[in-house]
């Protein structure tokens, strides 16, 4: 059996306005999971607010940085981590850009692949995947730490994921080049987009472990 971790933020977790959470068949983990196949086993890891490298003040125990070592260890052995962070570092209270998110991938990265899986287990292969863009109206999401500003800085997001990803030897995909976040909230996946997302890393799955 293939095992995958899936390490991410709500739209990993799946939150919805309408609800809490979508139900697990139609988050994206969830369906890559069905498509997959029993061969497979999809490992979800995702948590609302959570960032790549950054404290985050107001929401506590979100630093990604912190939290991957736990998950790393606990799930073993892995043949592929599915890493889909970045949309948190865009608070406004973060003063981010495209480029100092992008280090913060590049730090997980480095982690994932330095982490001391031995004596047993070898490092897992990684898929750095860009978030989906903000939304044009983020500045009336119940969201208040998201600012209008996040949504260029959204739409720089993917050069710098791929040159950090290039750079580590890992694969790219860009989520926001087949899904994009609801109408209520500007930043979350409605269950079309969860379709969307799952039906395009399926082949990148398949290129990567088969």
């Amino acid at each position: 059996m293939k095992n995958i971790l899936c390490y991410g933020d709500s739209n990993t977790f799946g939150f919805t306005l309408h609800g809490g959470r979508h139900p697990y068949d139609v988050r994206w983990t969830g369906r890559l999971q069905l498509a997959l196949g029993p061969a497979y086993r999809v490992i979800e890891e995702g948590c609302g607010g959570r960032t790549t490298v950054f404290e985050d003040p107001i929401d506590l125990g979100r630093n990604g940085r912190t939290s991957l070592p736990v998950c790393l260890a606990s799930h073993n052995p892995l043949d592929l981590v599915i890493l889909m962070l970045g949309t948190n570092d865009m608070k406004h209270y973060f003063q981010n850009n495209a480029w100092s998110i992008g280090q913060g991938v590049a730090q997980l990265l480095h982690l994932i692949q330095t982490y001391p899986y031995a004596p047993n287990y070898s490092a897992p292969k990684v898929l750095v995947v860009s978030p989906i863009h903000i939304g044009p109206d983020v500045a009336h999401s119940p969201f208040g730490s998201f600012q209008p500003e996040a949504i260029e800085i959204s739409k720089g997001l993917a050069a710098e994921m791929q040159r950090v990803a290039e750079q580590a030897g890992c694969a790219f995909f860009d989520a926001a080049a087949v899904a994009g976040p609801c109408d209520e909230d500007s930043i979350h996946m409605d269950a079309a987009n969860h379709a969307a997302l799952a039906r395009a890393l399926e082949p990148l799955v398949h290129q990567l472990l088969d």
